[in-house]
C-alpha cells in the first residue's frame, strides 16, 4: 500500500516556520515531542493542549511565547492557522485525534503505537493519501545511538549472514505505577507489549524486512499489575533472520539491549541509549558544548567471535551519536520539500500487525503466521 505517493507540501509559507500544535503534555509531549520540535530548524512550537492547568504553566514556562489551550477541540479549531498536528495522547486517542485533524486539513505526527489494530492503521493512511497530507508516526528509537551502530554494522557486512536478532528492553519495577499505560482495560491499548513492543518491532522490521510468523508468551508479573509487563517474542522473517525480543518491567538482572549474531561474528550491547535520561533532565539539542546522544567508551558494545565481551573478548565498536533531532528535521523537509515521511502509516501498520499476531500467538499458545499483504 502506497500511503504516501510524493505529496508535496502545501504549507512553505515563505520560508517562514512551520507552526506545530501539540496535543497532550504529559510525559511524551513534555519530554520527547516539546523539545524535539522547538530544537528543529524551520519548526516553531506554537500552541499546547492540555486540560492541566499546571501542565499549561509548565508548558509556557519551558517554552515562552507558546499559547496554550484546554482541548484538542481548540487546537482544531485553528487549523488555518498551524501547519503540523502532533499527537502525543493516550493510546486510545490516536485514530480519532488522527482522523479529525486529517480531516481538518492538517498533516499528522502520531506518537506510536499509530492504533490497536493494522486495519486502523491502513484506515488512516488511506484517509491521509486521500487528502494529500503527510501522516507520520515518532519511532523515536530509530535514532538510538546503539541501533544506529547495529544498522551501520549491519550495511558494513561486519556479521557475515545474520541467523538471530535479540533486542531486549528491561526494567526492574516491582511496583505497577499505575495509570493507563498499565491498565487491564483492552480499550486503553495498554500493556509493555504495544508500549516497549512497538519500538523493537519497528527496530526489527527496519533491519530484516517483513515478518513471516511469530511465538510470544505473555505475562503478568507483578503483584496488582492488571496489563502484560514480561513478554518475550519471536519472530521469523521472510529473509531467514530470526528476531527474538524481550519487553519487561520485572526484570531482576538486565540482559544486553542487542545481541546480534552472525555467521562470522556477533556483537554485544548493553545498557540504553543516553537521550531519554538527557531530555527528562532538561538537557536540549544543540545546547553550547553539548555533544548530544554520545557516550563514553566504557559503554561501547563489542564485536568478535569466540569470546564473552564480559571477559574482554571482542573488539569496542564506538557506538554512534544518538540522533532523535533527525527525526523532526525530516518531518520538516517532507513538508516543506514533499516526499516520504521518516516514517510512514504503512510501517506502523506493519508493525501492528506483528504484535497483533504475538498478542494473539500468546493467547492461544501456538505460532501465528502473518499474512504479508501485496505492496
Amino acid at each position: 500500500m502506497n500511503d504516501f505517493p510524493g505529496i508535496p507540501a502545501p504549507t512553505a509559507r515563505d520560508g517562514a516556520p512551520l507552526r506545530v500544535g501539540l496535543i497532550g503534555y504529559g510525559l511524551a509531549g513534555s519530554v520527547f515531542h516539546a523539545p524535539l520540535i522547538a530544537a528543529a530548524e524551520g519548526l516553531v512550537l506554537d500552541t499546547v493542549s492540555t486540560r492541566s492547568p499546571e501542565r499549561q504553566a509548565q508548558a509556557r514556562a519551558e517554552h515562552p511565547g507558546v499559547r496554550t489551550v484546554a482541548g484538542p477541540e481548540e487546537v482544531l479549531a485553528r487549523a488555518g492557522d498551524l501547519d503540523l498536528i502532533v499527537l502525543a495522547t493516550p493510546n486510545k486517542t490516536h485514530v480519532a485525534l488522527a482522523s479529525a485533524a486529517l480531516e481538518a486539513g492538517l498533516p499528522v505526527v502520531v506518537d506510536k503505537p499509530l492504533a490497536a489494530t493494522a486495519a486502523e492503521a491502513d484506515r488512516l493512511a488511506s484517509l491521509a493519501a486521500d487528502r494529500g497530507l503527510l501522516l507520520s508516526v515518532f519511532q523515536n528509537r530509530r535514532w538510538d545511538n546503539d541501533f544506529r551502530t547495529v544498522r551501520k554494522l549491519l550495511d558494513e557486512g561486519a556479521f557475515g549472514e545474520v541467523r538471530r536478532f535479540e533486542s531486549r528492553f528491561e526494567r526492574w519495577r516491582p511496583r505497577p505505577k499505575g495509570g493507563w499505560r498499565e491498565s487491564g482495560d483492552p480499550a486503553e491499548i495498554g500493556g509493555l507489549l504495544y508500549d516497549l513492543g512497538s519500538h523493537l518491532v519497528d527496530q526489527a522490521l527496519t533491519l530484516f524486512g517483513p515478518v513471516a510468523s511469530v511465538y510470544a508468551e505473555s505475562d503478568v508479573r507483578r503483584p496488582g499489575a492488571e496489563a502484560d509487563d514480561d513478554t518475550f517474542f519471536a519472530l521469523t522473517h521472510t529473509s531467514g533472520v530470526r528476531s527474538h525480543l524481550w519487553v519487561s518491567a520485572a526484570a531482576a538482572q538486565l540482559g544486553p539491549r542487542f545481541r546480534v549474531l552472525g555467521s562470522a561474528a556477533g556483537y554485544v550491547k548493553y545498557g540504553l541509549d543516553p537521550q531519554e535520561a538527557a531530555l527528562r533532565a532538561g538537557a536540549r539539542p544543540g545546547a553550547e558544548g553539548a555533544a548530544w546522544g554520545a557516550e563514553p567508551e566504557s559503554a561501547w558494545g563489542r564485536l568478535g567471535a569466540g569470546e564473552s565481551p564480559q571477559t574482554g573478548g571482542g573488539t569496542p565498536v564506538p557506538t554512534l551519536p544518538g540522533a532523535y533531532p533527525a527525526y523532526y528535521a525530516a518531518v520538516a523537509r517532507a513538508l516543506r520539500e514533499g516526499g516520504r515521511p521518516p516514517v510512514t502509516a504503512a510501517e506502523a501498520a506493519a508493525a501492528l500487525r506483528v504484535l497483533e499476531a504475538a498478542k494473539r500467538s500468546a493467547a492461544e499458545d501456538r505460532t501465528v503466521r502473518i499474512e504479508i499483504p501485496d505492496a
